[in-house]
């Protein structure tokens, strides 16, 4: 029997779209990438923008592409230790303190009339007793002589004084009325001459002089309106500062003379 000759295998002509599918395939993928790198991050192009100039300007910059002002550090907050109160001058200081409120008392007892009148008042401040006696509890109007009464009051005062060191200092007041006689041109002279005679009872008295002080102030310092009696009254007094403030050692402040240029 005759071998049956091989049939002849059937040519396959469209094998070339198997390979240009892939190329294709292959051609799209390229076009793919090719735009992926082409295209631009716009905050990733921010972000590099701001670095570089970051890096050129030295300024800090957020990747919210806004400036950021820079902080100065703030300098370090000095503490100062809270001072230490001096024992010895802050136990002075409270004696004094008793001293003067006893003194007080002893200068009310000795002008308990004048006070019941309503014509001496005694006060207590931060510099110590201040005590305010009317002109018309001393002297005449425009006068500078003291009645007898007056400088027995006076001197009752002095006495309370004389026993402890404080220094003194006698002011006189007047009101804005003015005044021109023989003796007294103005208010400036009549209020220093009333100080200066309460001063001279105290220093009789036996208060040192080295602790008087007079000094006459005539209009400049009322305590009350000029424009009624009753503040004009107030104003003509004489006040007795009786100071326990404790005395300072003077520091000699240092003076810079500029060098003479010579010629």
């Amino acid at each position: 029997m005759a071998r049956r000759k091989r049939e002849e295998e059937h040519e396959n002509h469209e094998r070339w779209l198997v390979s240009y599918a892939d190329f294709i395939t292959l051609l799209f993928a390229f076009f793919v990438v090719m735009y992926a790198l082409s295209s631009i991050n716009e905050g990733k192009y921010r972000v590099l923008s701001d670095s570089l100039t970051n890096a050129f300007r030295n300024v800090p910059i957020n990747t919210s592409s806004q400036a950021i002002t820079p902080q100065m550090p703030k300098p370090p907050t000095k503490t100062v230790p809270a001072a230490k109160p001096n024992a010895p001058q802050e136990k002075a200081k409270q004696q004094q303190r008793e001293r003067m409120k006893d003194m007080a008392q002893d200068i009310m007892a000795a002008l308990a009339p004048l006070v019941q009148q309503g014509k001496v008042r005694v006060l207590e401040t931060s510099r110590g007793v201040t005590i305010e006696i009317a002109d018309s509890a001393l002297f005449s109007v425009g006068q500078a002589i003291l009645g007898v009464e007056s400088a027995q009051a006076l001197r009752a005062v002095a006495e309370v004084i004389a026993s402890a060191d404080f220094p003194v200092t006698i002011e006189g007041h007047t009101d804005n009325v003015p005044i021109k006689t023989a003796q007294f041109p103005s208010n400036w002279e009549l209020s220093a001459v009333r100080a200066t005679t309460v001063l001279r009872i105290f220093a009789d008295a036996g208060v040192p002089a080295d602790r008087l002080t007079a000094i006459g102030y005539g209009e400049t310092r009322p305590v009350e309106g000029n424009d009624t009696i009753e503040g004009r009254a107030r104003n003509r007094r004489v006040s007795i500062q009786i100071d326990s403030a404790l005395p300072e050692k003077p520091t000699e402040v240092p003076v810079e003379v500029a060098p003479q240029i010579r010629r």
